[in-house]
């Protein structure tokens, strides 16, 4: 593997996924198996192309099983997982349904138990990719023809476990997805690409599909946790509804689009919803930080003097800001900024029929402000 890659002129490395280190101790494993003979290396292919050369850890060689881990690797994009072990245990088995492999989850591998993943309800957490992966990776050491190398009566048994993985699961986004017990096998390209959003988008676009499959017709959107306990603790509405977007809010109210939602409620803080009123959907402060200038700009057509808009450019935070607009003749901004948000995100969206409302706060949960039909749309999730 080309270890690094060059991103706005940085370096950083590349790291493999949970699936590969599935893939990787399940060829080992079933390597060490069938030939009696430890290997400390493992060689496998990657979805992208890129070949792997992984060290095998915690071998334990018995005479009907071998089990044994690779170690998870997210280069310079770490999560939870990283350098967490994924093992892999191969048992020869009586036959069962005349397959040669069966694959199944051990400790701390997720169990799905609510509809709308890639996985049916009752089976572990192994997305489709990386269980392909396994599967033809341990086909390269069995061969085609394995019931005729090793026994017409016979299964090989796969069991992929992460005994780290019940109390690693926790700070991911498996129980808000309904995976109980452990993590998820994961990797659509077997590599880790550093300072990727792409799969953090994919775990919120997996929430969506969910609600959907559950039957929901409309949703909530929040950029976290506080977002998540406004409409908890200060609107009082079901849960349920609730789906974090973080900072890609233009790519969920598209996934919700695509997706089918027809009735959308937002709720996040000002600092956040500033930008949306501006027209920018990723508010992460590394891809447009403006929100002094639009402050200042929306306070200046209703007419604020010099002297208070130079006191909101001193403002470090939009917080501040709010302190002191709240002291003014001014209040009537935050619906300004809220009706804005709508009509940004009606623009982007070209759709005429979903129906979005805005509401924005600040950090101790106060409404601050909503666009003009916000109270409406609230009254249709209760």
């Amino acid at each position: 593997m080309e270890e690094y890659v060059y991103i706005d002129g940085k370096k950083y490395r590349r790291g493999y996924t949970t699936g590969s280190c599935a893939s990787a101790a399940s060829k080992a494993a079933t390597h060490m198996l069938l030939t009696k003979k430890k290997i400390d290396k493992v060689n496998i292919d990657t979805p992208k192309g890129i070949p792997l050369s992984l060290v095998v850890h915690n071998i334990e060689a018995y005479e009907n099983k071998v089990k044994c881990s690779i170690e998870k690797d997210g280069g310079d994009d770490i999560d939870a997982t990283h350098r967490m072990h994924i093992y892999a245990e191969a048992t020869l088995i009586d036959r069962v349904n005349d397959e040669d492999i069966i694959v199944e989850g051990g400790v701390g591998v997720g169990v799905v138990t609510k509809k709308g993943l890639s996985v049916d309800v009752g089976r572990p957490a192994i997305n489709p990719v990386p269980m392909r992966m396994i599967n033809t990776e341990v086909r390269k050491i069995i061969g085609e023809n394995f019931r005729d190398n090793i026994g017409k009566n016979k299964s090989l048994r796969i069991t992929i476990s992460a005994p780290e993985g019940v109390e690693i699961a926790k700070k991911t986004f498996n129980p808000r997805l309904g995976i109980v017990g452990g993590i998820s096998i994961l990797g659509t390209t077997g590599i880790v690409e550093p300072m990727s959003d792409e799969g953090w988008k994919k775990s919120l676009s997996i929430e969506l599909e969910m609600k959907k499959s559950q039957g929901l017709d409309k949703i909530i959107l929040v950029p976290g946790n506080h977002g998540e306990e406004f409409i908890k603790d200060k609107l009082n509405l079901d849960m349920k509804y609730v789906v974090r977007t973080s900072n890609f809010i233009g790519y969920m109210l598209k996934e919700a689009q695509r997706i089918g939602f027809k009735k959308i409620l937002m709720a996040g803080h000002i600092g956040k919803y500033i930008k949306i009123s501006a027209g920018i959907f990723n508010t992460h402060s590394k891809v447009a930080d403006a929100r002094s200038e639009i402050l200042i700009s929306n306070l200046a057509m209703m007419g604020a003097p010099l002297e208070f808009l130079k006191k909101i450019e001193s403002c470090v935070t939009a917080e501040g800001a709010v302190e002191i607009i709240n002291n003014s003749d001014y209040t009537d901004f935050y619906d300004l900024i809220s009706n804005k948000c709508k009509y940004k995100i009606d623009q982007y969206l070209l759709d005429e029929g979903i129906d979005v409302e805005v509401m924005m706060f600040t950090m101790d949960k106060t409404l601050l402000g909503k666009s003009d039909k916000a109270d409406d749309l609230v009254e249709v999730f209760r």
